[in-house]
């Protein structure tokens, strides 16, 4: 029934609240429907048979809460703070088609978050920026918010640029996500209203469905992580044989090429089990650090595996942009 309609809600608020029901002091009840005594003990079911406080009026408290809201929305209360959340993540699309989130579900607004990107291909000028919604794994499994281009990017390695995507929510729920090159200084912005128009129902169909597919999506992260961190030590080794040149031993050359090959070919090949991909990383890592050490140099941290980038003394996020 419609009670019973209610536990789904609170449930998940508490869940996303990271509490408990034994780490619930009080519960005050607001709005009309909740002098239904069907409604207060079902709050004393959730709570562990906590009593609700029903000390406030339940029907002008709601009205109390709209009109100090708007006060504040309109910069004429400074010293009341009302704080409302983003339902769902924000965040951009990366490598391998995932979402990498920016701002988390639930995030207090206003809130403002940055990351740093970098590129997937040398030499690369450009970079799509696809700001998504939502609460899976795989990009095109969540809502599309808007695209942009950032060009004039100085050309450089793969994981050398250093683009710095911003993501700023303001109280109205108008959101500006702006990508800028952190060397060049070019950069664009794009500025969405429409991150705050879906209704409950459709928020709610909208995290069901990315609890439905939990295990899946889990699964379609794995297997992206897996791949682009054997794309990038693949893409490590190779960059470091052709600055050994003649320095690298003849039969470590050799099987760094055959590894290299499997690795272009596995990354290309959904149908390679993860445990190759894994397999095949472990074994580019140990030859990056055989011809380094043969060549009497040291590898460091270079062959760290994933798409990790140390420049400036600025963390480059584990993801990397691509060109269309």
């Amino acid at each position: 029934d419609l009670v019973e309609r209610c536990m789904g809600p609170v449930q998940q608020a508490m869940a996303d609240a990271k509490v408990t029901a034994n780490d619930i002091d009080e519960v005050i009840l607001v709005g009309g429907s909740t002098r239904i005594p069907a409604v207060q003990q079902l709050v004393r079911r959730l709570t562990g048979g906590k009593d609700p406080n029903m000390t406030v009026n339940p029907d002008e408290v709601v009205a109390l809460g709209a009109a100090l809201q708007s006060a504040v929305i309109k910069g004429e209360m400074s010293d009341v703070l009302l704080l409302d959340v983003t339902p769902l993540s924000l965040g951009v699309e990366t490598l391998g088609g995932v979402m990498t989130k920016v701002i988390e579900r639930n995030t207090t607004i206003p809130a403002r978050r940055s990351e740093v990107f970098s590129t997937a291909e040398d030499n690369q000028n450009a970079v799509d920026v696809v700001v998504l919604q939502g609460e899976r794994e795989r990009a095109a499994d969540n809502r599309v918010l808007g695209r942009f281009r950032l060009e004039n990017i100085r050309p450089a390695p793969r994981g050398v640029p250093q683009v710095e995507v911003t993501f700023d929510l303001d109280a109205n729920g108008i959101l500006n996500v702006s990508a800028k090159d952190k060397d060049t200084g070019a950069e664009q912005t794009i500025t969405i209203s429409e991150s705050s128009n879906l209704d409950q129902s459709e928020v709610e169909r909208m995290v069901a469905d990315a609890e439905r597919h939990r295990g899946e999506d889990a699964k379609i992260r794995e297997r992206v992580d897996a791949r682009n961190t054997l794309d990038t030590i693949a893409y490590q080794v190779e960059k470091r044989l052709g600055e050994l040149g003649d320095a690298a031993p003849a039969h470590e050359k050799a099987r760094a090429e055959l590894l290299i090959g499997d690795a272009h070919q596995a990354v290309k090949d959904d149908t390679v089990g993860i445990e190759r991909l894994r397999e095949l990383t472990s074994e580019l890592q140990q030859l990056f650090y055989g011809l380094d050490t043969a060549a009497g140099g040291t590898a460091g941290n270079q062959a760290g595996g994933g798409a990790r980038r140390d420049g400036g003394g600025d963390d480059v996020i584990d993801a990397e942009f691509t060109s269309e």
